[in-house]
């Protein structure tokens, strides 16, 4: 079952009042008031009724609203906008980032906000309408507008935190790169890409609201959506950026632990070439045939590790002008 709040003002009389769906039938008695319906939870059986009945809202934009998931999007009807947006409901210590929908239904004496779970824009704008019901004096456009900056702004935070977190992931790689360093690199990463795609959807919505050459049925301060317009843009960038960052700050670390291992292999090839000479030679020597002369010769042994040590001094001396060493 959906659960509804509603506030209808009188702007003649500046009478606020909060309710149920009783206060329905009096918004259509009342020349000059307008209504905020706020519907949350899942669809009931009335809630298409009184959408399409007292809003004049078409059935297709209803079962829009009504869908759990949908991407962002703005749909101008004869007297209304229909307006999806999707709000951040996790914060930066979340390692997936999660939205939840908002549908937004405005015309020039109503607004109808639909959602399934709980949005952390209509709570605050919820919260500051009963604290401060002049709010409601700027009109349900004004609503629209404070529900759609409220969504910026809980995206905000997140977005610069995560950056901050990337730039101390990037000072870690450099002095301590490991297999850890992958994992929370890869995680940024995505989280970048799920914000982005958001914002991005979102920006394009909130961008056809801005401009004057989209007509509207609703009047709008589009000065205050170019605001949001703004806000919008220069967090998908950042989002942009930063996931350009982490993709590279990824290649870094993967070429400095290759490097590190080309390191480690060079040297153990170094210790192998000069191991090689030196395992050959006792491996003559150790044959102990009869007919060997050097076997039998009084300074053979010291011979032998003679020669080796030149090998040894010869090769160290080759592998250190040629700055492998």
């Amino acid at each position: 079952m959906s659960d509804h709040n509603i506030f209808l003002y009188e702007p003649q009389s500046k009478n606020f009042r909060s309710g149920g769906v009783e206060l329905l039938e009096e918004w259509s008695t009342l020349s000059g008031s307008w209504i905020w319906l706020n519907i949350s939870g899942a669809p009931d059986p009335d809630e298409k009724k009184i959408l399409g009945e007292r809003f004049g809202i078409p059935s297709l934009a209803i079962q829009d609203a009504q869908r759990e998931r949908h991407p962002p999007k703005l749909e101008v009807f004869d007297n209304f906008i229909f307006i999806m947006l999707r709000d951040l409901v996790s914060d930066e210590h979340d390692e997936d980032i999660q939205v939840a929908g908002l549908s937004l239904m405005l015309g020039s004496n109503f607004l109808v906000s639909r959602h399934h779970h709980k949005v952390p824009s209509v709570e605050a704008v919820l919260d500051a309408v009963r604290a401060s019901p002049a709010e409601l004096e700027s009109g349900p456009d004004h609503i629209a507008y404070l529900l759609s900056r409220k969504i910026v702004d809980n995206y905000t935070p997140v977005v610069l935190k995560l950056e901050d977190y990337l730039a101390d992931l990037e000072d870690h790689v450099f002095d301590e790169p490991g297999d850890d360093a992958i994992e929370l690199i890869t995680r940024y990463n995505r989280a970048f890409k799920q914000l982005r795609r958001h914002l991005a959807n979102q920006r394009d919505v909130v961008a056809q609201l801005h401009r004057p050459s989209t007509p509207l049925p609703v009047k709008l301060n589009r000065h205050e959506f170019n605001d949001i317009f703004e806000h919008m843009e220069r967090l998908a960038s950042l989002c942009h950026l930063n996931q350009e960052l982490a993709s590279d700050l990824l290649n870094t670390h993967l070429n400095l632990v290759s490097h590190r291992l080309n390191n480690v292999m060079r040297l153990l090839t170094i210790v192998t070439v000069i191991g090689l000479p030196l395992t050959l030679l006792a491996g003559i020597y150790g044959m102990n045939f009869q007919n060997m002369p050097e076997l039998g010769w009084k300074y053979g042994y010291f011979g032998v590790l003679s020669v080796m040590a030149l090998i040894v001094i010869v090769l160290v001396t080759v592998f250190k002008r040629r700055k492998w060493l």
